[in-house]
């Protein structure tokens, strides 16, 4: 009991340093991230079908980046690192918390002394809302609202995962959860936040449920696009995101909100990887790419573009920094600020970028060079020509067209090239489809990146033991 009480007496101290320098005229600023959408899912990153206009418009009237990474290809540790600034070995998240899988899977949560981006807004005065997925643990203890948001409406993890239950606030009010409208009903949770709250500053996290699988949409868009579910899914979204933007526009907040939209990894079956090797999941640069569009007008400039690397951690950072609010002094904040990314032709802040394979360190990567460290890890999903048949069997009520998901046919990303290996180079200037080891013409490179990965591994802790009984834990797959 001491030593939790000390824990949680420099939580406190590290909160109320933070708050100590709010700017004058604080922005509100909205984070919406996507669950396994892709690089190439979007029209303004070079989709050929899928129709995104709401998304292309903020790209027109914002900021788009090129090589915006996550730390690792799935759920939680990306979740986990957006909400604290840090890697994923950092805050204890290297797997998903999952209800039914493992014991230990079932209780993983955000640990308690890391401080969250809601909590430091919200000792900084700002009305805090999530609405959407949130997955970093779902027991009583880990939910948003004991996590520094005033409001909470969403699911607590994957959509398929069982229990699929909707919560307001702590609240179970749905089960089970009809799929096909939760797109349409985050949007409007997420719009009467912010007119509820438009007289002051707020922090909205919007983590979208969709384009996880069991894909679903509402009738209004479902056989809409002409190019199949992945296709309506996203019209949906971008529809409904659109009607966000159309809010803040009515409300007057348009020139005081900062909106940032990303995605927690790459894609899975049926979406676009954008001509990159692997999907979610793997540590191919389809994993681990995603969009990244900022708007904030009179303050990002319409139609920037930046081709500097960045990653997710860097939207905590970036988010304090543009409300004046300081990050935590007593631990390792690996995001920067990449503000500058948004309104310049700066370079990025990071010499480096680092890549995890659970709780192993396993990427490293540069502006233009990507060392694998340890092997890429492929998806071995059946026998090729065979249907695959999803362990997370829907339940005939909380998805829309359980016939119409998509299979490993659909593969989203390129699955040719040199095959994976320890130590593989790869020139991603030249080669981003990663399709050419390059490590023998270039040991000076690999040496060097490999210098640094052995710098930062040092404060990597050693896996945990495998976890006993039968289950295995998922990924959120």
């Amino acid at each position: 009991m001491k030593k939790k009480s000390l824990r949680l007496g420099t939580v406190a101290a590290a909160l109320a340093i933070a708050a100590s320098a709010v700017a004058a005229d604080p922005p509100n600023v909205i984070i919406i991230l996507a669950d396994d959408l892709g690089y190439g899912d979007l029209g303004c990153y070079g989709h050929p079908k899928f129709k995104t206009p709401c998304l292309d418009r903020m790209a027109a009237e914002g900021a788009r980046l090129t090589r915006f990474y996550t730390p690792m290809a799935f759920c939680a540790p990306t979740r986990a690192s957006l909400m604290t600034g840090r890697y994923p070995f950092r805050c204890g998240m290297t797997s998903n918390p999952t209800p039914d899988a493992t014991p230990e899977a079932d209780k993983l949560g955000l640990p308690q002394s890391e401080i969250t981006l809601a909590q430091l807004f919200k000792k900084a005065g700002y009305a805090t809302g999530c609405v959407g997925k949130w997955h970093l643990g779902h027991k009583p203890e880990f939910l948003p609202t004991r996590r520094g948001f005033d409001s909470y409406f969403g699911i607590p993890y994957s959509n398929d995962m069982r229990p699929v239950h909707l919560l307001d606030g702590e609240r179970v009010i749905e089960y089970p959860v009809v799929q096909a409208t939760l797109t349409k009903r985050y949007a409007r949770r997420a719009i009467a936040f912010v007119e509820r709250h438009k007289d002051k500053p707020f922090f909205l996290y919007f983590p979208h449920v969709m384009p996880h699988k069991p894909l679903a949409c509402s009738e209004e868009f479902y056989k809409k696009s002409d190019d199949g579910l992945y296709a309506d899914v996203l019209a949906e979204l971008d529809n409904q995101l659109g009607e966000l933007f159309a809010a803040l526009k009515r409300l007057g907040l348009d020139e005081q909100t900062l909106v940032v939209f990303t995605s927690d990894n790459g894609p899975w079956f049926g979406g676009s990887a954008g001509g990159l090797r692997g999907m979610k999941a793997v540590t191919w640069e389809g994993g681990y790419r995603v969009p990244c569009i900022a708007r904030w007008p009179g303050r990002i400039p319409a139609g920037h573009v930046s081709h500097a690397p960045a990653v997710t951690m860097d939207l905590f950072t970036t988010a304090l920094k543009a409300a004046g609010i300081k990050p935590p002094a007593d631990r390792v904040i690996d995001g920067m600020d990449i503000m500058p990314l948004f309104t310049s032709d700066a370079k990025s802040p990071h010499e480096v970028l680092f890549g995890l394979q659970g709780p192993r360190l396993s990427i490293v990567r540069d502006e233009r060079w990507k060392l694998h460290v340890l092997p890429a890890r492929d998806l071995k999903l059946g026998k090729p020509g065979e249907r695959w048949i999803d362990s997370r069997a829907p339940d005939g009520v909380t998805i829309l067209a359980p016939y119409e998901q998509y299979q490993p046919t659909d593969y989203p990303g390129l699955n040719t090239g040199d095959a994976p290996a320890a130590m593989s180079l790869f020139d991603l200037k030249d080669d981003p489809g990663e399709q050419h080891n390059v490590a023998d013409q270039h040991p000076d490179v690999v040496a060097r990146l490999k210098a640094l990965f052995d710098q930062m591994n040092k404060d990597v802790p050693p896996p945990p033991p495998a976890p006993k009984g039968k289950g295995k834990g998922k990924s959120g797959k």
